[in-house]
């Protein structure tokens, strides 16, 4: 618990000062472990702590037992959002370690059930920041309901120590501004590429179209391939990339671009099967 306690401690406790019958730090400890064991719901919570009471005692205080279904909502509703977000940031932080060397993917998702139509409330969609080698979620923001991933991306990216990390975004998040912040914290990233950025999608398409061919030799490249097999499919796929910008008259628009990657992927399903492929 040293490394939850010493990044949650600072958290300003919103409840009138002796006024309390549980630890805030309690709290928000068991809200956290419930969530990750499943938990959806305040009962939960609740449910989640009498089962594993316990356990829980052997590293929680718990001066007055297992908070109430009640006391959950009121205490957490009232935490400071910031505040918060920054405490669970910096714990995450502390969990991962060094994040040199290790791969950052940054993705929206809806959350389920977010969506109150009586309210008029949009759904939930977070904009989070998984490392892979991990298997955690460094932060998240909440996108803006009159806004996009646009926008929440360089939030979440000014909240994230990254250096020596490289960033991954699909093509929604390629965006000039969103790679120039990255380079900023000291990472590198690998960028989906689509038809939304036209003139260097076009002028990458451009170079790649030769590839697979004799043309293709006089351009300074790699190439790598991969065959799985498996749930009946067949699937291979060739990494084509290329240090050489020189055609490409938007590459000096993009801060830190270094190279461009292709993969071509063939996919047939069952032997004899129907042989689909894309680039």
């Amino acid at each position: 618990m040293a490394p939850f306690i010493e990044h949650f401690a600072s958290l300003p406790d919103p409840r009138v000062v002796g006024r309390s019958d549980h630890k805030l730090l309690d709290i928000i400890a068991i809200a956290i472990l419930g969530t990750i064991c499943g938990a959806e719901g305040w009962d939960d919570f609740a449910d989640f702590g009498e089962c594993k009471h316990g356990w829980l005692k052997t590293f929680l205080d718990l001066p007055a037992g297992i908070p109430s279904a009640d006391t959950f909502p009121r205490v957490l509703s009232a935490l400071d959002p910031e505040a918060f977000s920054a405490c669970f940031v910096a714990w995450m932080q502390a969990l991962v370690g060094s994040p040199d060397g290790k791969l950052v993917a940054i993705d929206g998702k809806t959350a389920r059930r977010s969506f109150d139509r009586a309210a008029e409330r949009s759904p939930l969609h977070l904009v989070s920041a998984w490392v892979h080698q991990n298997s955690l979620t460094l932060g998240q923001v909440a996108t803006d309901p009159e806004s996009n991933e646009i926008t929440a991306i360089p939030k979440l990216l000014g909240m994230l120590n990254l250096r020596g990390a490289t960033v991954t975004i699909d093509a929604m998040g390629t965006q000039k501004e969103i790679a120039q912040g990255i380079v900023d914290r000291g990472a590198a990233y690998l960028l989906a590429l689509k038809a939304n950025q036209t003139k260097l999608y076009e002028q990458v398409a451009q170079i790649f179209s030769e590839a697979g061919t004799g043309f293709f030799s006089l351009v300074k490249h790699t190439v790598h391939e991969t065959v799985e097999e498996g749930h009946g499919r067949r699937e291979r796929r060739r990494v084509w990339t290329t240090t050489d910008l020189s055609r490409i008259t938007e590459a000096p628009k993009w801060p830190g671009l270094r190279s461009i990657t292709m993969v071509e992927r063939e996919r047939q399903a069952g032997p004899g099967g129907e042989l689909t492929s894309c680039r």
